[in-house]
Protein backbone atom coordinates (compact mmCIF):
# COMPACT_ATOMS: atom_id res chain seq x y z
CA UNK A 1 0.00 0.00 0.00
CA UNK A 2 1.56 3.51 -1.00
CA UNK A 3 2.05 5.92 1.45
CA UNK A 4 0.07 8.84 2.09
CA UNK A 5 0.89 11.97 1.69
CA UNK A 6 1.32 14.39 4.27
CA UNK A 7 -1.32 17.29 4.63
CA UNK A 8 -0.67 20.13 3.50
CA UNK A 9 0.36 22.87 5.60
CA UNK A 10 -2.24 26.02 6.01
CA UNK A 11 -1.79 28.98 4.34
CA UNK A 12 -1.32 31.69 7.07
CA UNK A 13 -4.38 34.19 7.39
CA UNK A 14 -3.96 37.30 6.51
CA UNK A 15 -5.51 40.30 8.07
CA UNK A 16 -7.90 42.69 6.47
CA UNK A 17 -5.72 45.60 6.19
CA UNK A 18 -3.42 43.72 4.16
CA UNK A 19 -5.81 42.01 1.81
CA UNK A 20 -7.26 45.65 1.14
CA UNK A 21 -3.26 47.02 0.34
CA UNK A 22 -2.92 44.25 -2.09
CA UNK A 23 -5.95 45.21 -4.07
CA UNK A 24 -4.81 48.79 -3.97
CA UNK A 25 -1.27 47.73 -4.86
CA UNK A 26 -2.78 46.06 -7.95
CA UNK A 27 -3.90 49.45 -8.82
CA UNK A 28 -0.92 50.93 -8.69
CA UNK A 29 -0.33 51.09 -12.76
CA UNK A 30 -3.47 53.45 -12.72
CA UNK A 31 -3.09 55.71 -9.64
CA UNK A 32 1.10 56.28 -10.12
CA UNK A 33 1.24 58.32 -13.19
CA UNK A 34 -2.11 59.96 -12.07
CA UNK A 35 -0.80 61.28 -9.10
CA UNK A 36 2.50 61.96 -10.67
CA UNK A 37 0.07 63.90 -13.50
CA UNK A 38 -1.45 65.60 -10.43
CA UNK A 39 2.11 66.47 -8.73
CA UNK A 40 3.27 68.19 -11.59
CA UNK A 41 0.03 70.02 -12.41
CA UNK A 42 -0.09 71.77 -9.35
CA UNK A 43 3.29 72.61 -9.29
CA UNK A 44 2.81 74.16 -12.59
CA UNK A 45 -0.08 76.47 -11.40
CA UNK A 46 2.04 77.12 -8.25
CA UNK A 47 4.35 78.68 -10.43
CA UNK A 48 2.13 80.08 -13.05
CA UNK A 49 0.05 82.13 -10.38
CA UNK A 50 3.43 84.05 -9.22
CA UNK A 51 3.73 85.02 -12.89
CA UNK A 52 0.37 86.86 -12.92
CA UNK A 53 1.88 89.93 -11.65
CA UNK A 54 4.93 90.30 -14.36
CA UNK A 55 2.36 89.85 -16.98
CA UNK A 56 0.32 92.62 -16.34
CA UNK A 57 3.44 95.07 -15.99
CA UNK A 58 4.31 93.24 -19.13
CA UNK A 59 1.08 93.91 -21.06
CA UNK A 60 0.60 97.80 -19.86
CA UNK A 61 4.42 98.21 -20.76
CA UNK A 62 2.99 96.82 -24.36
CA UNK A 63 0.19 98.71 -24.26
CA UNK A 64 2.02 101.91 -23.17
CA UNK A 65 4.15 101.51 -26.22
CA UNK A 66 1.44 101.17 -28.32
CA UNK A 67 -0.61 104.65 -26.88
CA UNK A 68 2.75 106.25 -27.40
CA UNK A 69 3.02 105.03 -31.20
CA UNK A 70 -0.92 105.78 -32.09
CA UNK A 71 -1.05 109.14 -30.04
CA UNK A 72 0.99 110.82 -32.03
CA UNK A 73 -1.09 111.30 -34.91
CA UNK A 74 -5.07 112.52 -34.42
CA UNK A 75 -6.49 109.82 -37.19
CA UNK A 76 -5.33 107.19 -34.45
CA UNK A 77 -5.10 109.02 -31.20
CA UNK A 78 -8.76 107.52 -30.54
CA UNK A 79 -6.88 103.79 -30.82
CA UNK A 80 -5.34 104.92 -27.16
CA UNK A 81 -9.19 103.43 -26.44
CA UNK A 82 -8.89 100.69 -27.24
CA UNK A 83 -7.01 98.60 -24.92
CA UNK A 84 -8.65 99.30 -21.25
CA UNK A 85 -7.57 97.71 -17.67
CA UNK A 86 -9.85 95.45 -17.66
CA UNK A 87 -9.16 94.19 -21.08
CA UNK A 88 -5.21 94.19 -20.09
CA UNK A 89 -6.01 92.13 -16.92
CA UNK A 90 -7.92 89.71 -18.96
CA UNK A 91 -4.92 89.74 -21.47
CA UNK A 92 -2.96 88.40 -18.62
CA UNK A 93 -4.71 85.91 -17.52
CA UNK A 94 -5.42 84.36 -20.35
CA UNK A 95 -1.34 84.04 -21.05
CA UNK A 96 -0.77 82.95 -17.80
CA UNK A 97 -3.51 80.10 -18.09
CA UNK A 98 -1.94 79.52 -22.00
CA UNK A 99 2.18 79.32 -20.51
CA UNK A 100 0.20 76.80 -17.82
CA UNK A 101 -1.16 74.65 -20.40
CA UNK A 102 1.81 74.52 -22.45
CA UNK A 103 3.96 73.73 -19.64
CA UNK A 104 1.32 71.39 -18.60
CA UNK A 105 1.93 69.42 -22.01
CA UNK A 106 5.61 69.53 -21.78
CA UNK A 107 6.06 68.15 -18.15
CA UNK A 108 3.04 66.55 -16.81
CA UNK A 109 1.61 64.61 -20.04
CA UNK A 110 4.84 62.62 -20.11
CA UNK A 111 4.27 61.35 -16.55
CA UNK A 112 1.47 59.10 -17.81
CA UNK A 113 4.11 57.06 -19.85
CA UNK A 114 5.27 55.91 -16.00
CA UNK A 115 5.36 51.78 -15.72
CA UNK A 116 6.82 50.32 -13.06
CA UNK A 117 8.86 46.84 -13.47
CA UNK A 118 6.61 43.74 -13.96
CA UNK A 119 8.66 41.01 -12.13
CA UNK A 120 8.29 40.94 -8.68
CA UNK A 121 6.64 42.38 -6.37
CA UNK A 122 9.28 45.08 -4.80
CA UNK A 123 8.74 46.00 -0.40
CA UNK A 124 8.29 49.58 -0.50
CA UNK A 125 11.55 49.87 1.88
CA UNK A 126 13.19 48.50 -1.80
CA UNK A 127 11.60 51.08 -3.88
CA UNK A 128 14.97 53.06 -4.31
CA UNK A 129 16.89 49.91 -5.27
CA UNK A 130 14.46 48.93 -7.66
CA UNK A 131 14.33 52.34 -9.53
CA UNK A 132 17.91 52.29 -9.27
CA UNK A 133 18.68 49.34 -11.05
CA UNK A 134 15.61 49.86 -13.57
CA UNK A 135 13.54 47.61 -15.55
CA UNK A 136 14.21 45.75 -18.24
CA UNK A 137 12.60 47.85 -20.50
CA UNK A 138 13.63 50.99 -19.41
CA UNK A 139 17.16 52.73 -18.55
CA UNK A 140 18.48 52.91 -15.19
CA UNK A 141 19.43 56.19 -13.01
CA UNK A 142 22.64 55.19 -13.67
CA UNK A 143 22.16 54.38 -17.22
CA UNK A 144 20.50 58.14 -17.60
CA UNK A 145 22.92 60.24 -15.91
CA UNK A 146 26.13 58.31 -18.05
CA UNK A 147 24.23 59.29 -21.33
CA UNK A 148 23.43 63.28 -19.73
CA UNK A 149 27.34 63.36 -19.23
CA UNK A 150 28.47 62.32 -22.06
CA UNK A 151 26.33 63.10 -25.05
CA UNK A 152 24.55 66.53 -22.96
CA UNK A 153 22.06 68.32 -24.46
CA UNK A 154 18.84 70.84 -23.11
CA UNK A 155 16.46 68.97 -23.17
CA UNK A 156 17.93 65.97 -21.31
CA UNK A 157 19.32 68.42 -19.00
CA UNK A 158 17.13 71.09 -18.69
CA UNK A 159 13.38 69.23 -18.51
CA UNK A 160 14.61 66.74 -15.50
CA UNK A 161 15.75 69.75 -13.52
CA UNK A 162 12.72 71.85 -14.64
CA UNK A 163 10.13 69.09 -13.29
CA UNK A 164 11.97 68.72 -9.95
CA UNK A 165 11.45 72.37 -9.42
CA UNK A 166 7.63 72.16 -9.94
CA UNK A 167 7.53 69.28 -7.79
CA UNK A 168 9.05 70.94 -5.03
CA UNK A 169 6.64 73.37 -6.07
CA UNK A 170 3.59 71.26 -6.16
CA UNK A 171 4.84 69.38 -2.89
CA UNK A 172 4.61 72.70 -0.92
CA UNK A 173 1.27 73.61 -2.11
CA UNK A 174 0.02 70.35 -0.56
CA UNK A 175 2.11 70.88 2.87
CA UNK A 176 0.60 74.46 3.10
CA UNK A 177 -2.67 73.13 2.55
CA UNK A 178 -1.94 70.56 5.43
CA UNK A 179 -0.45 72.94 7.72
CA UNK A 180 -3.32 75.86 6.77
CA UNK A 181 -6.38 72.92 7.11
CA UNK A 182 -4.72 71.40 10.52
CA UNK A 183 -4.40 74.66 12.16
CA UNK A 184 -7.35 75.99 11.70
CA UNK A 185 -9.38 73.00 12.72
CA UNK A 186 -6.99 72.61 16.24
CA UNK A 187 -6.82 75.85 17.14
CA UNK A 188 -9.70 76.27 19.20
CA UNK A 189 -9.14 72.83 21.15
CA UNK A 190 -5.24 72.78 20.93
CA UNK A 191 -4.63 76.48 21.59
CA UNK A 192 -2.31 78.22 18.84
CA UNK A 193 0.90 77.33 19.87
CA UNK A 194 0.62 73.53 19.99
CA UNK A 195 -1.56 73.92 17.02
CA UNK A 196 0.97 75.88 15.47
CA UNK A 197 3.66 72.85 15.77
CA UNK A 198 0.88 70.27 15.23
CA UNK A 199 0.45 71.67 11.71
CA UNK A 200 4.10 72.44 10.88
CA UNK A 201 4.89 68.46 11.87
CA UNK A 202 2.16 67.76 9.21
CA UNK A 203 2.94 69.96 7.09
CA UNK A 204 6.61 68.60 6.67
CA UNK A 205 5.29 64.82 6.88
CA UNK A 206 3.33 65.52 3.65
CA UNK A 207 6.08 67.58 1.96
CA UNK A 208 8.85 64.37 2.44
CA UNK A 209 5.98 61.91 1.90
CA UNK A 210 4.69 63.42 -1.44
CA UNK A 211 8.62 63.90 -2.80
CA UNK A 212 9.27 60.05 -1.39
CA UNK A 213 6.45 58.76 -3.11
CA UNK A 214 5.91 60.58 -6.39
CA UNK A 215 8.69 63.18 -6.35
CA UNK A 216 11.71 61.59 -7.74
CA UNK A 217 9.43 59.12 -9.60
CA UNK A 218 7.98 62.57 -11.85
CA UNK A 219 12.04 63.28 -12.07
CA UNK A 220 13.19 59.98 -13.58
CA UNK A 221 10.25 59.59 -15.85
CA UNK A 222 10.35 63.31 -17.48
CA UNK A 223 14.36 62.30 -17.61
CA UNK A 224 13.43 58.73 -18.86
CA UNK A 225 11.08 60.92 -22.04
CA UNK A 226 13.92 63.35 -22.56
CA UNK A 227 16.93 61.09 -23.10
CA UNK A 228 14.46 58.54 -25.50
CA UNK A 229 13.48 61.45 -27.47
CA UNK A 230 17.02 62.67 -27.97
CA UNK A 231 18.32 58.95 -28.90
CA UNK A 232 15.69 58.99 -31.70
CA UNK A 233 17.28 62.12 -33.06
CA UNK A 234 19.57 61.56 -36.34
CA UNK A 235 22.75 63.10 -35.12
CA UNK A 236 24.01 64.85 -32.88
CA UNK A 237 22.77 68.07 -33.68
CA UNK A 238 19.41 67.52 -34.12
CA UNK A 239 19.76 65.62 -30.95
CA UNK A 240 20.99 69.23 -29.18
CA UNK A 241 18.05 70.91 -30.65
CA UNK A 242 15.36 68.77 -29.91
CA UNK A 243 13.15 70.21 -27.26
CA UNK A 244 14.12 73.88 -27.25
CA UNK A 245 11.06 75.14 -27.65
CA UNK A 246 9.58 73.36 -24.78
CA UNK A 247 12.25 73.64 -22.98
CA UNK A 248 11.70 77.80 -23.07
CA UNK A 249 8.51 77.31 -22.09
CA UNK A 250 9.07 75.61 -18.92
CA UNK A 251 12.64 77.04 -17.79
CA UNK A 252 11.49 80.64 -16.70
CA UNK A 253 8.70 78.48 -15.29
CA UNK A 254 10.73 76.41 -13.14
CA UNK A 255 12.67 79.36 -11.60
CA UNK A 256 9.66 81.22 -10.62
CA UNK A 257 8.65 78.09 -8.92
CA UNK A 258 11.83 78.11 -7.22
CA UNK A 259 12.38 81.69 -6.66
CA UNK A 260 8.36 82.25 -5.59
CA UNK A 261 6.44 79.07 -5.04
CA UNK A 262 8.66 76.95 -2.83
CA UNK A 263 8.96 78.18 1.10
CA UNK A 264 10.92 75.60 2.60
CA UNK A 265 12.12 77.58 5.31
CA UNK A 266 8.18 78.67 6.08
CA UNK A 267 7.96 75.73 7.67
CA UNK A 268 10.17 75.59 10.26
CA UNK A 269 10.02 79.10 10.95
Amino acid sequence: MPPRPPPATPQPSTSFLTDVSRLLGSFRWAFMPLGLLALVAVGVHAAADTLDDRLVALVDRADAAFDGLVGRYDVTAPMVEWVSLELRTRIARILALTWELAADLVLALPALGYREATTAAVKPAEAWRAALEGPKEKPSWRALWRRCLRQPTPMRWLRPLATAAVVVAGACTVAKLMQGTVYLSWRELMGDQISDWVARGMALGALVGVLATLGWRAVLRNLQHADAACAQARGGRQAFTRGLLGCAVVVPLALAAVLDATPLLSFLR
